[in-house]
């Protein structure tokens, strides 16, 4: 299924060792939040939620680098509309448990995002 004209949120998430247990954790609760949470159909839906997680490379160009001791957590959201979006931030400060967590957490790694964007080429 191809989710161009979709809107994407990307974040990329470069914990240190001591951090990575409480990635792990805060995931695996949104993991669950957004099962129960969130609209599959309609102008809300959303269409596909991954997390990944892996070693950060020295050289993030090739993939034969040695890695770091810092792991990456990249999660993506692709949401029907913005307003998919805005909903999820809404359900999120207002009713996901592990929010404050996240947040904290977050302000401990290093992230980067891309926040609402539309899907400019996608295939199937």
């Amino acid at each position: 299924m191809s989710h161009e004209g979709k809107t994407q949120i990307t974040f990329i998430f470069t914990a240190s060792p001591d951090l990575v247990g409480e990635g792990d954790r805060i995931f695996a609760s949104h993991a669950a939040w957004i099962a129960k949470t969130h609209y599959r159909e309609g102008n809300l839906a959303l269409l596909h939620y991954n997390v990944v997680k892996g070693p950060e490379l020295s050289n993030p160009l090739d993939s034969s680098s040695q890695p770091t001791d810092n792991t990456c957590f990249v999660v993506t959201e692709v949401y029907e509309t913005p307003a998919g979006l805005e909903d999820h931030w809404k359900q999120g400060s207002e009713g996901w448990g592990d929010f404050s967590a996240f947040v904290n957490w977050a302000s401990s790694v290093n992230v980067a995002v891309l926040h609402g964007s539309p899907v400019i080429h996608s295939l199937w």
